[in-house]
């Protein structure tokens, strides 16, 4: 793994254990306070509400970086050895491209969820959408990591005809 790889995993390690524990806290804590006082806090809802994006975009960032999302390989196994590797440099910054597209976007939409606020804690919108531009400039990385370890690496002839095994990551 190199510098990038590891910065964006280590990112998004951190993000998940502290969302993860921040999310089971107040739930828990707000599920004793109501049980034991029959009230709860107003704003214990809210946070998970805010919290689980950033949850859920770190999970499919790491997924990705471990090689762990659904792949399908049966383009590169039609292939000739010879073209896998400039295939694949093409795959992959195809895929760059539509993540920084659709980071793009959603940067320009930041500006119009900007003036829309939790109801209790007034929190922005663009808040969500930052951490969903984020999480795609982050796989947009990882593919061009992808894209230049295609570059680096010599054609692996594939046999189609092996029992299918976890892919190796690329990230």
């Amino acid at each position: 793994m190199n510098l990038i790889e590891r910065s964006v995993v280590a990112l998004c390690r951190l993000m998940l254990w502290i969302s993860t524990a921040v999310i089971f806290v107040i739930l828990v804590a707000n599920t004793v306070l109501r049980y034991a006082t029959g009230s709860s806090l107003q704003w214990a809802n809210e946070v998970p509400e805010l919290l689980f994006p950033w949850l859920v975009m770190s999970g499919v960032v790491l997924a990705a970086a471990h090689g762990a999302h659904i792949t399908t390989s049966f383009l590169m196994d039609a292939v000739p050895a010879t073209l896998r590797r400039w295939t694949a440099m093409a795959t992959w910054l195809v895929v760059a491209g539509l993540y920084g597209t659709l980071a793009w976007a959603t940067f320009q939409m930041m500006a119009i969820v900007h003036d829309e606020k939790s109801p209790i804690l007034q929190v922005p919108g663009s808040l969500t959408y930052g951490c969903v531009m984020a999480g795609l400039l982050m796989l947009g990385l990882l593919a061009l990591k992808s894209a230049w370890n295609a570059w680096l690496l010599p054609p692996v002839e594939h046999d189609p005809t092996e029992e299918a095994a976890v892919p190796e990551a690329h990230w």
